[in-house]
């Protein structure tokens, strides 16, 4: 669940407030945000959850899920697995120790997820869309290389340029394909470098840029330091790993 969409949801008082995954069509909490959601202790959260699943009320496997969660203990990363539980175990809980709460977060919680429906079904729309844009091109590329085998009589250095340009044609389309449905994998990199990019490099390719444009005072003006951030951003690490590792990684970001 590492990549579900993070939601505030703030209680009518405006003295709570919590940060809800969206993920699966539904929303998620941990103990300590149901505890705290209905303003009670966790002790008793948890006791309302093992006996709704104890007395199947409601199934465990679809209502209950573990995320990793990283924390900082002694300066060391330790990662740890968490539950979190959808909406029917949280208003379920939310009936037994808080109605008032309970019926609050229903309506937010119905409201955000119409909301994602809406929105998640528009993407899927403009997603066809796109691969049916593609499709079409793809057809008439194909229907312009016969046009140009039937006008003339094709070399073989000919026909082999044909073809691969068919091949370069339909492995491009089926790298955005891969890209749209995040399942884009990452091969052939490479990972030494002999230098480090840095912004005053970056600054005298644009002045070399800018001379052979007319020296213009307009082009390369710099409005903030996002140029510079950026720059610095393909370096991060993370624990000691380098979040971009090869030179294509740091390149496309």
């Amino acid at each position: 669940m590492e990549d579900a969409e993070i939601k505030i949801f703030k209680s009518e008082d405006g003295r709570t407030e919590i940060e809800v995954r969206i993920k699966k069509e539904s929303v998620w909490l941990n103990q300590y945000q149901i505890a705290e959601l209905f303003q009670t202790d966790r002790t008793s959260i948890l006791r309302h959850i093992n006996n709704i699943f104890k007395f199947n009320e409601l199934n465990k496997e679809s209502t209950c899920a573990k995320i990793a969660q990283v924390q900082n203990e002694g300066g060391r990363h330790v990662e740890r697995s968490i539950s979190v539980y959808n909406l029917d175990i949280i208003l379920s809980v939310g009936y037994r120790v808080n109605s008032d709460r309970g019926r609050q977060f229903r309506i937010w919680a119905n409201s955000i997820l119409s909301e994602y429906l809406i929105r998640g079904y528009a993407l899927n729309e403009k997603k066809l869309k796109e691969q049916n844009e593609k499709l079409k091109e793809l057809k008439d590329t194909v229907k312009m290389l016969g046009e140009i085998a039937n006008i003339k009589s094709l070399t073989n250095d000919e026909s082999i340029g044909l073809l691969k340009i068919i091949s370069d044609y339909a492995y491009a389309l089926d790298v955005l394909d891969q890209y749209d449905y995040q399942s884009l994998a990452i091969n052939n990199t490479t990972l030494t470098s002999s230098c480090r990019l840095t912004y005053e490099d970056v600054k005298h390719q644009i002045s070399i840029v800018k001379n052979a444009y007319g020296n213009s005072e307009l082009f390369g003006k710099e409005k903030d330091d996002s140029l510079k951030s950026s720059v610095a951003t393909i370096y991060q690490t993370f624990d000691g790993v380098d979040l971009y590792p090869s030179i294509e990684e740091k390149a496309a970001n």
